[in-house]
């Protein structure tokens, strides 16, 4: 048996883990959620999200036998959560997620992709601090292989991402590189664009690099299949 702590991605909440927690229960593993700052219920003012911030939520609710999975921008507030507490955790596993590069943030990440899927997808804020997923963008972005009720049920909980986090730089050294890693790799992602997953899943060693032919939302569309890799994980970490 093994405990997850699921940590969600840009403008969504612990609300997307819906169909996968009683997936991973069912194999009996614990398995919880977090809204990160001005995620959910949580009530932190988009103004005051920072990646420390991100990175300190994470780390509230891990526990040394913890396996982190981060999916798409959450890979970098559990990555700052390793730098900053190795300890804290038995591992982390990216979901179609950012893995870090030392000393760029996420948004330079994402440019450095082979390609930009995301672009005209995406409206900033009036004051800058945010931006949101056009509303007739959202299912070929996120759920374009999901069950058809999917895309109501997020449309009404999809919210604005703060900006300042993911334009903050993460310095990363040895206490990240102590860290157990796995990488699970969306073949038909239409967010972050699968061959950059290939490339960003070689922080891990072979056997534990997992493939699932599914777009950027896994947990959706393909929970028990998701679930099952994660299993395989836990089994080798």
């Amino acid at each position: 048996m093994a405990n997850f702590l699921l940590v969600h991605g840009s403008c969504h909440g612990a609300w997307c883990w819906r169909d996968l927690i009683p997936e991973l229960t069912g194999l009996g593993h614990r398995a919880s959620a977090i809204d990160m700052p001005s995620h959910g219920s949580d009530p932190t003012p988009v103004s005051d999200v920072t990646l420390e911030g991100c990175r300190d939520a994470v780390l509230a609710a891990c526990r040394p036998d913890t396996i982190v999975i981060g999916h798409s921008w959450g890979g970098y507030p559990t990555s700052a959560a390793a730098q900053a507490a190795p300890n804290a955790m038995r591992g982390l596993v990216y979901l179609c997620a950012y893995v870090p590069q030392s000393g760029l943030s996420m948004i330079e990440m994402r440019k450095r992709a082979p390609r930009q899927l995301i672009g005209d997808a995406v409206m900033k804020s009036a004051d800058g601090l945010s931006y949101y997923v056009k509303p007739d963008r959202v299912k070929g972005l996120f759920y374009h292989d999901c069950p058809d009720e999917i895309l109501a049920y997020a449309l009404g909980r999809l919210c604005p991402q703060a900006i300042l986090p993911q334009d903050t730089p993460l310095i990363l050294d040895e206490s990240f590189d102590r860290v157990p890693k796995a990488y699970i790799r969306t073949t038909d992602d239409r967010t972050v664009p699968t061959e950059y997953q290939e490339t960003m899943s070689h922080c891990a060693p072979p056997e534990l690099r997992k493939t699932i032919d599914s777009g950027h939302s896994p947990f959706f569309s393909h929970p028990a299949q998701l679930a099952g890799l994660i299993d395989d994980i836990a089994k080798e970490l």
